[in-house]
């Protein structure tokens, strides 16, 4: 007896992005308050990472309501339909709850119910990461359009003593929507991981260490030395093939927008990747923070805003953090 032969779906050629939506922390939070239990100062702080201010949300303003805000706006300055939004991907780390997920509760809230829906954690590398899966999905047929968001409300897990990262981390959510194109609007990826220097960003305690009484609540804490040397000599590497992956190079771009993890980090790839004048950098972190997940699509999108002439143009995008994962791709922007 033959095995009958199964369908198999098929879908769009290309994908390219529709448009972009941002929602950023309610409280501006300046240097100046955060300075007292990590014995610092306005100047260190600047100097070394290139912050001003970071935006955090007000408690019981979450994660998925940043995440909602976002999506809105996405969806509206698309021109896509909620209802045809039938995927929805969340690149997080700030679910407050293990289930459900954050996705399916957008994707309820801005129309797009009964949509597939799930929750990504991928850490800094997360945006990147849910628009690789976007587009491979839309292509392959299990989906038409799709909303990729990423939302952290990093305060949640930040320890106000830690010199290590505390005053880094900002709380916001960027958005956009993907679909059908005629040309290629995202280029290949190029993703990976290194979990050999897992311990390098992450949390200092496990949930069951603090059901069990023997740490406090799990916060966020780096190696700082050994993720900025990952983070330029690696991840200018990562960037490079993305470039060439895509058949183009930086003399081709228009924009370039790295996670916005740290200010030295961003000069520092420029100048190893030879961006020429015209290349606008995204470099958000001065006034939003490192909001992992969220810090690209919240860099592109305020980019849009103050730049409208980078539209359809080409940027490049990398984001890389804890795992250690990485994910790189062009882009034409919307």
């Amino acid at each position: 007896m033959s095995t009958p032969k199964l369908k198999q779906s098929t879908g769009a050629k290309y994908t390219r992005l529709y448009g972009f939506g941002a929602a950023r922390g309610d409280r501006i939070v300046p240097n100046d308050d955060l300075i007292g239990p990590i014995d610092s100062s306005d100047e260190w702080i600047q100097q070394r990472t290139g912050i001003v201010t970071r935006t955090r949300a007000s408690t019981g303003l979450l994660a998925v309501d940043l995440a909602t805000e976002a999506a809105k706006e996405a969806i509206a300055v698309s021109g896509v339909d909620a209802a045809d939004i039938d995927l929805v991907i969340i690149a997080t780390i700030s679910n407050v709850q293990q289930t459900p997920s954050m996705a399916a509760v957008v994707a309820d809230r801005v129309g797009a119910n009964p949509a597939a829906a799930y929750d990504a954690n991928a850490a800094c590398a997360g945006y990147s990461y849910a628009l690789t899966q976007a587009d491979a999905l839309i292509r392959s047929g299990a989906a038409h359009y799709a909303l990729v968001i990423g939302a952290e409300k990093l305060s949640d897990v930040v320890d106000p003593t830690d010199r290590s990262i505390s005053f880094l981390l900002g709380d916001g959510a960027g958005a956009v929507v993907v679909g059908p194109s005629d040309f290629p609007g995202i280029s290949p990826a190029v993703w990976g991981s290194d979990g050999s220097k897992a311990s390098a960003v992450g949390m200092n305690a496990t949930l069951i260490d603090y059901r069990e009484g023997d740490a406090n609540w799990p916060t966020l804490r780096q190696d700082g030395q050994t993720v900025f040397r990952w983070a330029v000599w690696d991840m200018a590497k990562v960037a490079k093939k993305a470039l060439a992956d895509a058949g183009i190079t930086a003399d081709d771009l228009a924009a370039f927008i790295p996670h916005q993890a740290n200010m030295r980090i961003i000069d520092e790839f420029a100048k190893q990747l030879k961006l020429p004048e015209s290349v606008v950098i995204a470099r958000d972190i001065a006034t939003t923070g490192n909001t992992s997940a969220a810090s690209i699509p919240l860099a592109t999108h305020r980019l849009l805003q103050e730049h409208p002439e980078l539209s359809g143009g080409l940027a490049l995008q990398i984001g890389f953090g804890a795992g250690l994962v990485y994910g790189a791709q062009v882009v034409v922007l919307p």
